[in-house]
């Protein structure tokens, strides 16, 4: 996390076995975002998604209980397979959240292995930027288990 000019996350990922293709794929085809995107327990019953800048996405979100929410925002910029920059807005959102933007950029290491650097913010408060946090890092993970298989004979 940083503090430069707010309330900001920032998290790294090196995904062993997962060239930039295969990372950018499950970033940003629906299909695949379905299977990795959220907290633990939560299912995905669809994305929309228009990928080009100025074109929206909406995220459904299921969590092991209660009701069903939704996700929405904007794409900012679309640069396979090396940086996609998003607008992230709650439906409805708690009286603590605020439209935030998140930046996700690649960077190759070696013939099958890239670095993942994530970024969101500014938050309204520090209980939602570790909220996040939390939901970013159990996303990630399964993302990683993914793309590492995807990318294995």
């Amino acid at each position: 996390m940083t503090r430069e000019g707010g309330l900001r996350l920032r998290m790294r990922r090196v995904l062993i076995g997962a060239p930039l293709s295969v990372v950018f794929r499950a970033l940003t085809e629906p299909q695949e975002l379905s299977k990795w995107w959220g907290p633990d327990g939560f299912t995905i019953p669809s994305v929309e998604s228009e990928l080009r800048p100025g074109g929206g996405y909406r995220i459904a979100m299921q969590p092991p209980e209660g009701e069903l929410f939704y996700l929405a925002g904007e794409f900012r910029e679309v640069a396979p397979p090396e940086r996609l920059s998003y607008t992230f807005r709650w439906e409805d959102p708690d009286p603590e959240d605020q439209e935030t933007v998140v930046t996700l950029s690649l960077r190759e290491l070696g013939a099958t292995s890239s670095e993942l650097v994530l970024t969101q913010g500014d938050f309204a408060t520090e209980r939602r930027r570790a909220l996040h946090e939390e939901g970013w890092a159990q996303g990630l993970d399964k993302l990683e288990a993914l793309v590492s298989s995807a990318a294995s004979p």
